[in-house]
């Protein structure tokens, strides 16, 4: 339960004097596990926001960043949490956790807005854009029908939506991924709020439309003149848009300060850790460091670090050559016709075995479909892939299945992708034995207990269900899954796109690993083109389907080709803005 603490109006002349818009004061959240059991979230932080300024909160999954926003927001659900007696939220000098519900409601929905994380959750997909927007509007600016839809109308346009008079009537369903964030935005700064909280609002979007949203936010800050709380995991994204950073981990503020600071003279190894955790553009060391590496003093400076050599010679054996590869989808149009949307157009590249071959592209470029259809998830509608000779795509489904197992794919989401009723030993053993490795059970179960050691795991992972695990956990057991398989062409689908960095950092390590160890050849897709760069020994680039550029990995970074690519690698994140 919020406790009603009494607003010290000593403390909001001080935060009114100092230029303070928020001032978050010993904030301590606990989450109740049971009748008798609780967990303390957040650990009493305290940090401020200044009028007119960008701050940064950033950490790792489970740090609480997020809860502390639900917490200022008043968003936390009083019968599962509590704030600590001694926290105070001062917003403008009133005291948020003294207020009545229902003033507290009308400030926060306000003065306080927030852009949350997932937009396709958080937007209603039986409304249109146009009714969600006119709701805040009615509700706390008192405007008519006729009035909202004017004014909603002109913030899809402020917030760079294409031809807003007509988007104004589409639904969720109807936009893409950066025009529904878009849409999030409109709604946020609709009653012109003097502090806007952005829950991770670029998570798992594009290269470009993540910096046209980062580019978007700070536009708004600056013409609005309100503050913005950045809530985020990732520091070279922090640095194009934030003017101090708070830096958090298990509850606890770890470090904070203003950007140049954090970024050329961080003192905490935490934060040194989340700096260098991450691949960069300018160096690809043999292994990433990982966050127990800087704990426990074990980084070696980055200038004596080895690095590792990539890319192709032209000489290595070829494990998968694809030619004119496309697949269409069909929609009904009219009573008996139908309309083709041709996803991936003639495309055509060679697998070295042994290599990485890093696929990049904006959404709806191709690039997941290209590794569906290679699978045979997708049917395809033109094209040959060779493997050993024979075209996969065309071979009855029966002489398929030899090859099934010699080509697997690692899926984005480690949490959807495994079954919650299995454990990981079920999950381990079922493929083996559909596919007859291994004479019998017993054998079986000893190749599980040797993949989990494999991919970092504990042996008594075997006996536990996939929700008792962390996001990179469950992405090394779908990894056990694939290895189990003896793969030697592994799809990986942008499957280190969700995951913290430090976790990224041990998954991308243990791909390198199982690379070098099993001479097993890679078709990695993400969006991150720092990942990209890292990984891989060639990059392919897609752009409405086809393919744009097709080089090796540090000759495209350096010197690109196509204009698409150009516009690709210039919206990457590189830290500190100039």
């Amino acid at each position: 339960m919020m406790q009603p603490i009494q607003p010290n109006h000593t403390d909001a002349a001080a935060a009114n004097d100092a230029g303070m818009l928020l001032q978050v004061s010993d904030l301590r959240v606990s989450f109740r596990v049971d009748k008798t059991t609780s967990v303390e979230a957040v650990k009493g932080i305290s940090f401020d926001i200044p009028r007119n300024s960008t701050v940064a909160l950033v950490g790792e999954s489970g740090s609480g960043k997020s809860v502390s926003s639900l917490a200022i927001m008043g968003l936390l659900a009083a019968d599962t949490s509590s704030i600590g007696a001694g926290s105070t939220i001062l917003f403008e000098g009133r005291d948020l956790l003294g207020l009545p519900i229902a003033e507290r409601r009308k400030l926060c929905g306000k003065d306080i807005s927030m852009i949350f994380q997932e937009p396709m959750t958080s937007l209603n997909p039986v409304f249109s854009v146009g009714f969600q927007i006119d709701e805040v509007l009615r509700i706390h600016m008192g405007m008519n029908a006729k009035q909202a839809r004017a004014r909603s109308i002109a913030l899809l346009e402020e917030v760079g939506i294409p031809d807003p008079a007509t988007k104004i009537d589409a639904y969720p369903s109807q936009m893409s991924g950066g025009q529904q964030q878009r849409v999030m935005i409109a709604m946020a700064i609709a009653c012109e709020p003097k502090l806007l909280i952005a829950d991770e609002p670029t998570t798992a979007l594009d290269v470009t439309i993540q910096k046209q949203i980062i580019d978007l936010i700070d536009d708004l800050r600056r013409r609005r003149q309100m503050s913005v709380l950045f809530i985020t995991h990732d520091l070279a994204l922090v640095g194009e848009i934030a003017d101090r950073v708070i830096v958090m981990r298990n509850g606890e503020i770890r470090e904070k300060g203003d950007i140049e600071q954090i970024f050329e003279r961080p003192q905490d190894p935490y934060t040194q850790a989340l700096l260098q955790c991450r691949p960069t553009l300018d160096s690809r060391p043999m292994r990433l460091p990982v966050i127990d590496d800087f704990m426990n003093g074990h980084v070696p400076p980055p200038a004596t670090a080895v690095q590792r050599s990539r890319g192709l010679n032209g000489s290595e054996p070829i494990v998968l050559d694809v030619r004119g590869l496309g697949k269409s989808f069909y929609t009904r149009e009219g009573l008996f016709g139908r309309k083709e949307f041709q996803a991936v157009k003639d495309v055509s590249f060679k697998l070295a075995r042994g290599k990485t071959l890093g696929v990049v592209g904006e959404s709806g470029s191709g690039k997941t479909t290209v590794g569906l259809t290679l699978l045979r998830l997708h049917q395809a509608t033109a094209g040959q892939a060779l493997f050993e000779g024979k075209d996969i795509l065309s071979m009855p489904a029966a002489e398929f299945m030899t090859y099934k197992r010699r080509i697997q794919i690692i899926f984005q989401n480690p949490y959807a992708s495994l079954n919650p009723r299995f454990t990981v030993g079920q999950i381990l053993l079922e493929p083996m034995r559909i596919h007859r490795i291994g004479a019998d059970d017993a054998e079986r179960t000893d190749m599980a207990f040797t993949l989990l050691q494999k991919v970092g795991l504990p042996a008594v992972a075997f006996h536990r269900y996939p929700h008792e695990f962390s996001g990179g956990q469950r992405q090394r057991i779908a990894i056990a899954r694939c290895l189990t398989m003896k793969p030697e062409v592994l799809v990986c689908d942008e499957s280190v796109s969700a995951l913290d960095v430090s976790v990224q950092a041990q998954v991308l390590n243990l791909l390198q690993d199982l690379q070098e160890e099993f001479g097993m050849s890679y078709i990695f897709i993400s969006h991150d083109l720092s990942v990209v760069k890292y990984i891989a020994d060639q990059v392919m680039v897609m752009h409405q389907g086809r393919v744009v550029e097709l080089a090796n990995s540090d000759d495209l970074y350096r010197d690109p080709q196509d204009a698409y690519t150009r516009t690709l690698l210039s919206a990457i994140p590189r830290g500190l803005r100039a």
